[in-house]
């Protein structure tokens, strides 16, 4: 089943870019390159299996800053600014608005990213969410974005901040672009208390991912973040709404 849904999700990304290739290709000089990113990302995403799997959402709707009661369904939402959290770590998106959203459905119903959009001051033009291996392509390449990330740690023995630009990754599995001259050997670590291994944890890229609101029918309540493309300064937005437009009808959350 979630092999399935990886492999749908995984063509619908496909698809969409094909439909953007003719636009992109005349006014990005660096479509190719991103192109080949793209082409990478897929790849990366199906050696890891990784899809989104959304946050827990809080006990109703009303416990959000912003929410609205619908009859087949109630939402409620929170503008996050940049920043996106999971497993006791926080990250910034700095290329993206993002919000985390809770959907509570009254009876089954569809759930998407593309049912909702972004109205910024007041203007008619929205902005309308970004899949979220998009915006993990612009964290895990340096070259996609040349910008600095900033890690933010919760809980955790080396928690701080941490700016800097991040370090070139493999586009996908075998790429040997940017690779590093194997470490010189040394005395292997000892053993951690309780004989268990500590889990390596996630990267910006695939946290981004992870805690991004999943999509798909469903009769129970979910949540999770969404990501809109937004290169301008958080601090000019003077007043922020939130659309939604879907099966459970039409509704506007005052987020700003």
């Amino acid at each position: 089943m979630e092999s399935k849904r990886f492999a749908n999700g995984a063509a619908a990304l496909r698809i969409d870019a094909a439909r953007r290739n003719k636009a992109l290709s005349r006014i990005d000089p660096d479509y190719t390159s991103t192109m080949g990113h793209f082409r990478g990302l897929v790849c990366w995403m199906a050696a890891g299996a990784l899809w989104a799997q959304g946050t827990k959402e809080k006990e109703k709707a009303e416990a959000y800053p912003a929410h609205v009661v619908m009859e087949a369904a109630s939402i409620g939402a929170e503008f996050a600014v940049r920043s996106f959290s999971g497993l006791n770590r926080t990250y910034v998106a700095p290329d993206h608005l993002v919000v985390e959203v809770a959907v509570y459905p009254k009876r089954p119903l569809p759930v998407a990213a593309s049912h909702f959009s972004l109205r910024v001051n007041g203007k008619k033009e929205r902005v309308y969410a970004q899949a979220p291996q998009f915006v993990a392509a612009s964290l895990k390449y340096s070259d996609w974005t040349q910008r600095p990330t900033t890690t933010i740690g919760v809980g955790v023995g080396d928690a701080g901040v941490v700016i800097g630009p991040p370090r070139p990754g493999p586009r996908f599995p075998g790429d040997e672009r940017d690779r590093q001259p194997p470490p010189a050997p040394r005395a292997p670590a000892p053993a951690p208390a309780g004989g268990y291994e500590k889990p390596e944890e996630m990267t910006a890229a695939e946290l981004a991912v992870h805690v991004a609101l999943p999509e798909g029918e469903t009769k129970f309540p979910v949540a999770g973040y969404l990501y809109f493309p937004f290169k301008g300064k958080p601090g000019s937005i003077r007043k922020l709404e939130l659309l939604y437009e879907g099966p459970a009808g039409s509704a506007t959350l005052r987020l700003r």
